[in-house]
């Protein structure tokens, strides 16, 4: 995910041919970048420990129990991220290390992580390049986590009952059952592994979403520019038909969809660049990732 980009008033100029901007913060904001990530670290770590039924106070050994989880999340969101900072540096757009969010340990331990990009994508190449390369790194490594993760997960008899609820399932997910366990996942202990990998790939979806300056939206502006405010208005209510439905999560998603579509997306420098065949094809498999990733009810309440 990436951090708003600046208004058009005071944007940087564009980096002189063969200087490249300076994409890395100043050594003494560094720190902010480690201790926020040894937080998230710890807070993950808490959570895989909980999620696997121990108390992670009550020995290191018990807190190690969470660490499966911890690092395959984290390591999702840090390849994630990097897909972004290295087109920037690409680009030679400015933009800062990864900042990652400590969470509660329940339920995941982390809000996630993103950039901040301060200077102006210079056309919609870039920008695609830029939007797109996080979701497809953090796709692939979701996608092979989730997969590992089921091989090793439990079957059972019946759903578990530890915990309150099920995860829903995707397109995607519903199909790597079906041929990794052949059955699907509703009686299935979910190894921490498989469950990082279930939020990496449904952390994608949210990211996929086209609107504002979500990675989708990224893509939507980078593929056909400004002036859809259709796609804009069919999601927000498709998300509010799906918050009363089924998950009620998807209503505060719709509001904040609201607040980004208002806000508007930034023009690169050049938009009358479009981008080239191979984009194009690109772009239509980062849409095909997002609905084979989407999950329309991700959390389900056991009764």
């Amino acid at each position: 995910m990436e951090a708003d980009q600046p208004s058009p008033v005071g944007w940087p100029s564009a980096p002189a041919p063969g200087l490249a901007a300076r994409p890395l913060e100043r050594p003494r904001v560094r720190v902010v970048h480690v201790l926020l990530f040894a937080a998230t670290a710890l807070t993950t770590t808490v959570s895989g420990a909980l999620a696997s039924d121990v108390d992670p106070f009550s020995s290191p050994r018990a807190l190690m129990r969470g660490l499966p989880y911890a690092a395959t999340l984290l390591g999702i969101l840090f390849l994630h991220e990097s897909g972004h900072y290295l087109m920037c540096l690409r680009y030679r757009i400015s933009a800062s290390l990864p900042y990652f969010l400590p969470g509660p340990p329940l339920p995941i331990g982390t809000f996630g992580a993103f950039i901040r990009i301060r200077s102006r994508f210079p056309d919609r190449r870039a920008l695609f390049d830029v939007g797109a390369a996080g979701p497809w790194a953090g796709f692939v490594v979701a996608l092979a986590a989730y997969g590992i993760g089921l091989a090793w997960s439990t079957e059972v008899s019946a759903p578990s009952l530890s915990h309150r609820w099920l995860l829903g399932d995707s397109l995607l997910t519903a199909w790597l059952a079906r041929v990794i366990v052949r059955g699907d996942s509703t009686n299935l202990v979910l190894h921490p592994v498989a469950y990082a990998g279930w939020l990496g790939l449904f952390v994608t979806s949210l990211n996929l979403l086209p609107a504002g300056q979500l990675d989708g939206g990224h893509v939507l502006y980078a593929t056909v520019g400004r002036g859809t405010p259709r796609i804009a208005a069919l999601l927000i209510a498709f998300l509010v038909w799906l918050g009363v439905r089924g998950w009620p999560g998807w209503l505060v998603w719709a509001v904040a969809i609201t607040v980004l579509v208002s806000l508007g997306h930034p023009p690169t420098e050049d938009d009358r660049r479009p981008l080239d065949l191979r984009r194009q094809l690109a772009a239509l498999a980062t849409f095909v990732i997002f609905v084979i990733t989407f999950v329309a009810e991700p959390f389900k309440l056991l009764p």
